[in-house]
C-alpha cells in the first residue's frame, strides 16, 4: 500500500461530520478542514500522514480560532503504533485537542478524544512508590538522566551493604547481617537473590558469590550510611557507567 496522503483523509473526516449534522468544507483560512452546524462555534480538524511536533503546534495555534480543534492522522498497526499512539492521545487531552484516526484499509474514523480541559487523576499508588523509594536512598547515588539499567536503586543500595558485610565478615546468618547492616530485610534480599550475588550455606547462612565480589569491584566510594547506630561494612561503590 502506498504512502497516505493528508488529502487521502479528508473524504471519510467529512463523511463523519456530515452524519452528524455538520456542514464540512476543506482548506477554508487557515484550517485543512472546517465544519459547522447551525449557530454553534466552528469545528477545525487538521490532517497530517503522522504525529508530529509541527502538527501539535498547528493544533494548538487553531484553539485562537475554535476551542473545538482535533488533529488527524492515519491509524497505524502494531504494538508500538498503538503505544505511541495513547500517549499522543495523552498530551493532546492535555492540550485540549481531539484525537481522530483514520484506517486506510477501509476509512474507519475514530475519535480518540474530544477537545476539552483536561485534568488528569493522580495515581496516590504512583505518588506513595516514589516517596517510599525517595526516603529509602542513602543520599543521592544516581545520576539524574542515566539508564534504569545498573541505577543504584535503595534495593540494590541494601543489597550492596549487604554483600560489604559478607565480603568482610565470611559466610554469615541472615538475622546477624540484618543487625550488622539495619538492613531489616536482609534475610529475604539474600534469599531472593535477584542479582546473583548470594549463596546460602545452611538454614538461614548465606555467603558471597563471585559474581558478588565482582559487582562489589565495580562501585566506587559512596556514601550508604546504616540505619541503625551499628558497626557499618566498608563502603563501597557505585558503578562508573550505571
Amino acid at each position: 500500500m502506498s504512502k497516505p496522503r493528508e488529502t487521502d483523509l479528508y473524504p471519510p473526516v467529512k463523511a463523519l461530520l456530515e452524519r452528524q449534522g455538520f456542514c464540512v468544507k476543506g482548506e477554508v483560512a487557515d484550517a485543512d478542514v472546517a465544519a459547522r452546524r447551525g449557530d454553534d462555534p466552528p469545528i477545525i480538524v487538521e490532517l497530517k500522514t503522522g504525529f508530529s511536533l509541527a502538527l501539535v503546534h498547528q493544533g494548538i495555534a487553531r484553539l485562537a480560532i475554535t476551542d473545538a480543534v482535533y488533529v488527524c492522522v492515519p491509524r497505524r498497526t502494531g504494538r508500538t503504533a498503538w503505544r505511541s499512539l495513547k500517549e499522543n492521545v495523552r498530551l493532546c487531552r492535555r492540550l485540549g485537542l481531539g484525537v481522530i484516526t483514520v484506517r486506510m484499509t477501509d476509512g474507519l474514523v475514530e475519535v480518540h478524544c474530544d477537545p476539552g480541559p483536561y485534568a488528569p487523576r493522580k495515581s496516590k499508588a504512583r505518588q506513595g512508590r516514589l516517596l517510599r523509594e525517595f526516603a529509602r536512598r542513602r543520599g543521592d547515588p544516581a545520576q539524574g538522566g542515566a539508564i534504569r539499567s545498573g541505577q543504584v536503586t535503595a534495593y540494590r543500595q541494601d543489597a550492596i551493604l549487604i554483600a560489604g558485610h559478607l565480603e568482610i565478615a565470611g559466610p554469615t546468618k541472615g538475622a546477624v547481617v540484618a543487625r550488622a547492616t539495619g538492613v531489616v530485610k536482609a534475610t529475604k534480599i539474600m534469599r531472593d537473590d535477584h542479582y546473583g550475588w548470594f549463596a546460602r550455606l545452611g538454614p538461614g547462612v548465606y555467603q558471597l558469590t563471585e559474581a558478588g565480589r565482582s559487582a562489589l569491584a565495580q562501585y566506587r566510594l559512596m556514601p550508604i550510611t546504616p540505619q541503625h547506630s551499628v558497626t557499618a561494612p566498608r563502603s563501597v561503590a557505585q558503578p562508573e557507567h550505571p
